[in-house]
Parts: C-alpha cells; structure tokens; sequence
C-alpha cells in the first residue's frame, strides 16, 4: 500500500474534535471524510438516541464494530470515530490494522463545556450529565491513552491541530505501508 492512500482513525472521548479536525485534515490531504456515527444513523435510518433507546447500547456497539470492519473505505479516507468505538475489547486492535490512529484529547473542561451544546449523546440523557462525563472519562483514558499518538486540542487554534495530525499521519503512514501486506 502506498503511504499517501493510508487510512486516518481519529479517536477520542466526545468533544475532543474528532469531526471537526477529521473535516480539515481530509480536506489538506484530498481524502473523503467519514463520521462512524453519522454513517450508522444513515444506514439504520434513526438517530444514534433512537439506536440506543431501541436496542440498547451493546447493539450499537455491534453496528459500531460492523462499520469499522466492513462500512467505509479501506484507503483515501478519515474516520472521525464514535468516542466509545476504541474502548471496545479488540477494536484498537482493528483499527491499526486498518490503518493510522491518533487519538485527540481534551482536558475535562473543555469537554464538559464542548459536549453541553449537544442534545444527541444518548450516554449523558442522565440527571447529572457532568459527574457522567467523569465516571466515562476515567474509564476510557487509559485506552485512549493506548491509542496512538494522542494530540491535545485544548486552547489550540485549528489548523495547528491538523498541522500536528498530519505531520503524525504522515510518519505512522509512511511506517504502516512498510509494514502492511
């Protein structure tokens, strides 16, 4: 594989910036954008809040590892990933295999403040949101933290963020073509 073709995984706890950076970086490198959450709404017809209030949080995390392995591009493509998508047991795995992954992260304020204009996340539809943001946020870091390179985007004007992804994705690229079948 070439290493310009070489897929980007952006994960990440909710409001690190995953879509918004993942939209710029694959519009510098040519590459086609794909939210995991965004494109499972559209293949099941329903918004993620409806996912989860019908089938409940392990059947999404089904449809989530479904897309991974057989729902996108396997070359030219950014996959800004659904915040609980990494954290799942084997899927970091998956997504190396696939390709790059960077994870983005965001200190808790930030987050706390970044995720209280959103009404779609169905794991903080709870009486107290902020202590939910804490108790999902000290479980996942340490496998965010495990991800790949992590990339804080804490008071950091955007294109520096993709400035510092891309670079990223260009040295593990490069690494992941040597290395790939």
């Amino acid at each position: 594989m070439n290493a310009a073709d070489v897929n980007l995984y952006l994960v990440g706890f909710m409001g690190t910036g995953k879509t918004t950076v993942g939209r710029a970086v694959a519009h510098n490198l040519g590459f086609h954008l794909v939210d995991s959450d965004h494109e499972i709404e559209r293949q099941q017809g329903r918004e993620i809040p409806e996912i989860f209030a019908q089938l409940g949080e392990p059947a999404f995390r089904v449809l989530e590892r479904e897309f991974i392995e057989r729902g996108h591009a396997t070359e030219r493509t950014v996959i800004s990933c659904g915040g609980g998508l990494v954290v799942q047991p084997g899927m970091l795995e998956v997504l190396k295999q696939k390709g790059v992954v960077i994870c983005l992260h965001a200190s808790l304020p930030t987050i706390l403040a970044r995720t209280a204009r959103h009404r779609n996340r169905p794991l903080l539809a709870v009486d107290d949101p902020e202590e939910q943001i804490r108790i999902l946020y000290a479980a996942r870091e340490p496998v965010y933290k495990q991800a790949g390179t992590v990339i804080l985007t804490d008071a950091r004007p955007l294109h520096d963020i993709v400035a510092h992804v891309i670079r990223t994705w260009r040295r593990d690229a490069a690494d992941f073509a040597r290395h790939s079948p």
